[in-house]
């Protein structure tokens, strides 16, 4: 694989644990999460507002993912000429509006459309906020990334219990209009501190345009790529899976989301210390190994206990992989930040997007048992890629 280029040299002198510029890309992760939060519970009413069936749905969702999955390699283009602050700030305000849209639509073609432009506008923005993360942590010379992606897990929390709430007691048009003027508080509060960064043209030796050649760029989105679909696969499945076949209540398949989320938002918040502690790569391998063991357990699991169990050990293990694998991919040398992270993120994003389906399908000749044996096949190859998370610990020339 191609690393023979400049290696980075080591990271500065810490800045203090909050700075502006850190506060400011957390918000960003808060707003974009809220956002994809606000709009799960609008679900059933666009579905019945429209007069759509379930095959018809799921291809107004899968909509939602060619938007993300387009417009991503986009943004890392544009950020190769601009930096990254200008286009996460111009997709934030290009994704205010998507709920408006989203509810006021009023056919369904102009439907189609607002959802292709919201999950545009989200997925744009995810890659540049994560590359603008990776900016924010060379500057403060510590590790970031997990925590931003803890504010993002938090905002989706915030945005689907108030969503819910609001929904029920003001009615869905009150609720679209809260939840943006939320959202638009949240990008007022973040806008003027966002980390500035130069634009980040190709390095000698590396293409000028288009995807990048080398392998290791690669190998970052396959990281993030096998991190991810298990991740989709415990949260759209586990409760079925102990509600089916492991004959959980309603109230206990629910502990099946409930565990792992919550283990991976709680270890999100301390993975930047973990890994400022010991490394990207001990943190990578030391977490691999939590998730292959805790998706065994929920794999072989007799009974419901021990899967959610599992389940929980596994979103301790999943939680930093996937922020790890973008830091390197935004520190690799020979490749703009907005290229490999915009990568990274895609390859990342088509699995999470892709997978439920897919898993759907076998589980529907198989069962979840052996879905969930063949997932730490996933883990380990992350595992044995796990010398490449190094970049993380690295600060571009």
């Amino acid at each position: 694989m191609s690393d023979s280029v400049q290696e980075p040299k080591a990271l500065a002198v810490p800045a203090p644990f909050f700075t502006l510029p850190r506060m400011a890309v957390s918000l960003l992760f808060l707003m974009n999460g809220f956002m994809v939060g606000a709009w799960a519970p609008k679900i059933p009413e666009f579905a019945e507002r429209l007069h759509l069936n379930k095959t018809e749905l799921g291809l107004m969702i899968l909509l939602l993912g060619v938007g993300s999955l387009t417009f991503m390699p986009i943004a890392g283009m544009v950020m190769a000429r601009t930096g990254s602050r200008p286009v996460t700030l111009g997709f934030a305000v290009l994704m205010l509006p998507s709920l408006l849209f989203l509810t006021f639509a009023p056919s369904v073609p102009l439907a189609a459309l607002s959802i292709f432009w919201f999950g545009g506008a989200m997925g744009a923005m995810d890659a540049s906020m994560n590359t603008n993360a990776v900016a924010t942590e060379q500057s403060m010379g510590r590790a970031i990334m997990s925590s931003c992606h803890a504010f993002w897990s938090l905002g989706g929390v915030i945005g689907s219990a108030s969503g819910g709430f609001l929904i029920t007691y003001a009615g869905v048009s009150w609720h679209a209009v809260m939840a943006t003027a939320f959202a638009v508080v949240l990008l007022a509060l973040a806008f003027p501190s966002v980390q500035k960064d130069p634009p980040h043209p190709q390095e000698e030796g590396a293409p000028r345009r288009g995807l990048p050649l080398q392998l290791t760029p690669w190998l970052f989105g396959i990281m993030a790529l096998f991190s991810m679909v298990p991740e989709g696969a415990v949260l759209d499945w586990g409760a079925l899976y102990v509600r089916q076949e492991l004959g959980a209540s309603l109230a206990a398949s629910g502990l099946a989301f409930a565990a792992f989320s919550g283990t991976m938002a709680l270890m999100r918040f301390l993975g930047d210390l973990v890994r400022d502690r010991f490394g990207a790569v001990k943190t990578l391998r030391v977490s691999a190994s939590f998730a292959i063991i805790g998706m065994l357990i929920a794999g072989l699991a007799p009974s419901a206990p021990y899967a959610i169990a599992g389940f929980a050990l596994c979103g301790l293990g999943i939680a930093n992989m996937v922020p790890i694998a973008f830091s390197a991919a935004g520190n690799m040398p020979g490749v703009a930040p907005g290229i490999g992270l915009s990568l990274a993120t895609f390859m990342g994003y088509s699995g999470l997007l892709a997978a439920p389906s897919l898993i759907g399908f076998t589980a529907e000749h198989t069962g979840f048992k052996p879905v969930y044996l063949f997932l730490p096949v996933l883990f380990a190859v992350v595992l044995l890629l796990s010398p490449l998370a190094r970049y993380a610990d690295r600060i571009r020339k």
